[in-house]
């Protein structure tokens, strides 16, 4: 019985992506980053429990990767869809359709290319599920990653309309809804996921500081920033982890 578990935690995670994208095709974000910070928690706790009852296995792998598709492949892909159709057509109320001018839209979707260009942002998702196929079959990636893990990804883009509703800054405004800083974030974002660049894991083996101390660092810089910045702090915690990542890569190599 133990051995279904974390299959289990797996398949929570995977129930919360498949709500989360409906929110998010509905452009309902505050619920979406619920669903989505819920589906993450669950991700994380999966492998723990695995680690914890000795039960890890292959099929535990491959569901996870397909339960991570989805919350964090598919769901930023559709936010990020949102973000630029509502950066092209003109805000928040605009980037939402209603069923009686589904089919009106839909004449001028085939007519005007500009209405082509929010597809762009399914190049996340894309660039997600190629990232995740790779860790599948990469060995190297057990207490490290290469490339930004697509939960770290997906809270980066999910972020964004999150600021917009609760931070009233008229310039961070203007340029979250900017289309080529949407473009431009689209495929930092997909590039990020893949590159040939280690990122440190917050795997603890022990609790030692010396073991631990990039991560401790990241821990304590993180939730200093989320108590001040609140939703602008996610973007720079996504950013710092990159830095600090790399500058621990250069110090070791050094």
């Amino acid at each position: 019985m133990k051995k279904h578990i974390p299959n289990l935690i797996t398949l929570l995670n995977l129930f919360c992506g498949c709500i989360a994208v409906f929110f998010a095709v509905h452009g309902v974000f505050e619920m979406v980053a619920l669903f989505v910070f819920l589906g993450i928690f669950f991700d994380y706790f999966d492998g723990f429990a695995a680690r914890l009852l000795n039960v890890k296995s292959g099929l535990g792998l491959q569901l996870d990767s397909l339960a991570d598709m989805v919350t964090s492949g598919v769901v930023p892909g559709i936010v990020m869809f949102k973000l630029l159709e509502m950066s092209s057509t003109g805000g928040w109320s605009s980037g939402l359709l209603s069923e009686s001018s589904s089919m009106a839209t839909w004449q001028s979707f085939k007519l005007n290319p500009q209405e082509l260009i929010p597809l762009l942002g399914l190049i996340v998702t894309l660039a997600s599920a190629y990232r995740l196929a790779k860790f599948n079959i990469d060995e190297n990636q057990t207490n490290s990653f290469i490339g930004l893990p697509t939960p770290a990804n997906t809270l980066l883009i999910i972020s964004l309309p999150l600021i917009l509703l609760y931070h009233t800054n008229e310039v961070l405004n203007s340029i979250i809804l900017n289309q080529w800083f949407l473009i431009g974030l689209t495929f930092l974002s997909a590039y990020l996921l893949n590159a040939n660049i280690p990122l440190f894991a917050l795997k603890f083996s022990n609790w030692s500081f010396k073991d631990n101390a990039i991560r401790y660092v990241f821990l304590v810089v993180s939730i200093i920033l989320l108590v001040t910045l609140k939703f602008m702090a996610v973007p720079a915690i996504i950013l710092f982890y990159v830095l600090t990542s790399v500058l621990n890569l250069i110090k070791v190599k050094g």
